[in-house]
């Protein structure tokens, strides 16, 4: 009988998680990963030979591209038994991870980041694909702008590894202007749109869609914010073109 109550708040729980991600396009969730979890993380992280064009760093480390294939052994610490739960009973067994990103806001490498949306798609090539451009090349990485249909399908999962709030750089949404299409930063209505701060304990998740408007300030009070960045999709693309960084 226990597990079975158990079982039904976590439906629920999920429930409401899938419901606020869909009408506000974001939602958070704390208490995902354990200290000694975080601990693993950071210390897989330390580990890593920097010296790879994925690295990006100035004085400090400050971001790593294709995470989970640059770290393979993270993967199974990341996706713990509680993240695939709520994984699951959210989105499905469909979905697959298409990017990944490590970002650190430390002291010496801090940096503003104005209203953006996620337009983009890491792919493996450039093809020339009816409803697919822009096209865009970094470090030999292909990114294009997809269909809006194919955005609107994709989630992001952001993996909290310090206490992050307004101070060192939390996030901040507009919410529901996932559902707007193609928002312009320069077209917001301040009059009509509300700013939240996304402040996010360490081992919490947050989830977002990659259309919702979001911004983040550089951090003022000197502690680090650092952030593991998923991307997912439950979206096959044409043959000609794949998605660079798939995992299943």
């Amino acid at each position: 009988m226990k597990d079975e109550r158990s079982n039904s708040s976590v439906k629920k729980a999920n429930v409401l998680l899938k419901q606020e991600i869909d009408e506000f396009g974001f939602s958070m969730v704390n208490n995902i990963y354990t200290e000694e979890e975080i601990k693993q993380i950071l210390t897989v992280i330390e580990a890593a030979n920097s010296d790879k064009a994925t690295f990006r760093k100035s004085e400090d480390l400050f971001a790593i591209r294709q995470f989970l294939r640059e770290l393979p052994e993270i993967r199974a610490i990341i996706f713990n038994d509680k993240l695939k739960q709520i994984l699951n009973g959210v989105f499905g067994d469909r979905y697959f991870v298409v990017k990944s990103i490590y970002f650190d806001k430390p002291e010496k490498s801090n940096w503003y980041v104005a209203y953006h949306q996620d337009l983009t798609i890491s792919v493996d090539q450039k093809v020339t694909l009816e409803g697919f451009g822009p096209w865009t090349v970094k470090q030999n990485q292909f990114a294009v702008q997809p269909p809006i249909d194919i955005l609107e399908r994709n989630f992001t999962l952001r993996v909290h590894l310090d206490d992050t709030n307004g101070g060192n750089g939390a996030l901040k949404v507009i919410p529901i202007s996932h559902l707007k299409g193609i928002y312009r930063p320069e077209t917001i209505n301040w009059e009509r749109e509300q700013e939240v701060v996304c402040e996010v304990g360490k081992g919490g998740v947050m989830f977002m869609k990659p259309l919702l408007l979001h911004s983040s300030s550089r951090t003022t009070n000197g502690q680090k914010r650092r952030v593991i960045h998923i991307e997912f999709s439950d979206v096959e693309l044409p043959n000609s073109l794949q998605w660079s960084e798939r995992l299943n």
